[in-house]
């Protein structure tokens, strides 16, 4: 038996981005960095030209197809390309450049995926990235994220999409709390995307709830280590893909929690 996980690497094509070390505005700078995660173990590289952190203004659509419709053409020709973006247009155009997967903070675009004949990630986020850190409240968080995915899935089936990735968006309209009730939960939401044959897709790299996991406050910039322990515990809970700035430790830590896995014959 082997523990396939996929590794999706960030490549933001953006001034604004969360991790200052992440933005590549030149376009050169933006494939020089697809390339390389690809080089580095990448299995899809995720180009996405508007930042959705918390406090991110909105990009005109013309803006954000100048930022990503380039790079989405040339790294279509290293490996497999996701877009996230959460406008129709530019999914349909950079599609048509090459993407083969749309990656939807909106949960929005499942139709459009399906049309196109393309993969969809269905992700959850309470708000927009103006209002989703506002005292966020739930309930039963993992109840009420498990229960939207679920209806998610459901749609995005009937709208004939045929691969499926569901996130339950960590980060995305969620406190300290929640964040680390979806992330305990994995193991459930990876269930979840099994039974609609889908797969799981978890994203923590570098975001800001690590920090409290750290003896003091840590910035972005020292947040690696429990981007990594996070993204360990989601690939042996079931994950069965995650997003992560830093491809090459995550692809040497992917095929290290792979080994106990593999069958050994003599």
């Amino acid at each position: 038996m082997t523990l396939a996980v996929a590794v999706m690497g960030v490549v933001n094509v953006t001034p604004d981005s969360f991790f200052p070390a992440s933005r590549t505005a030149a376009t050169d700078d933006a494939i020089e960095r697809g390339r390389r995660h690809f080089a580095d173990g990448a299995d899809v590289v995720d180009v996405g030209g508007e930042s959705t952190r918390p406090g991110a203004t909105s990009v005109a659509a013309a803006d954000e197809l100048a930022r990503v419709l380039p790079v989405v053409r040339a790294l279509a020709g290293y490996g497999p390309v996701s877009l996230d973006t959460q406008k129709e247009s530019v999914a349909r155009a950079g599609v048509a450049a090459g993407a083969t997967i749309i990656n939807d903070v909106s949960a929005s675009l499942f139709e459009v995926a399906g049309e196109l004949g393309v993969g969809y990630v269905a992700m959850h986020r309470r708000g927009d990235a103006a209002t989703m850190q506002v005292r966020p409240r739930y309930g039963d968080v993992v109840a009420e994220v498990g229960d939207f995915l679920r209806g998610l899935a459901e749609r995005a089936r009937a709208a004939n999409v045929g691969e499926l990735w569901l996130d339950p968006g960590i980060g995305f309209g969620k406190n300290v709390e929640h964040n680390l009730a979806l992330l305990a939960n994995v193991g459930q939401f990876a269930a979840l995307a099994r039974e609609y044959g889908a797969g799981l897709l978890v994203g923590t790299s570098r975001k800001r709830f690590l920090e409290h996991l750290g003896a003091g406050s840590l910035t972005v910039d020292d947040r690696l280590e429990g981007s990594l322990a996070s993204a360990a515990w989601a690939m042996m809970e079931g994950a069965a893909m995650v997003r992560v700035h830093d491809v090459r430790a995550t692809a040497q830590l992917r095929d290290l929690v792979a080994r106990p896995y593999e069958t050994v014959t003599t």
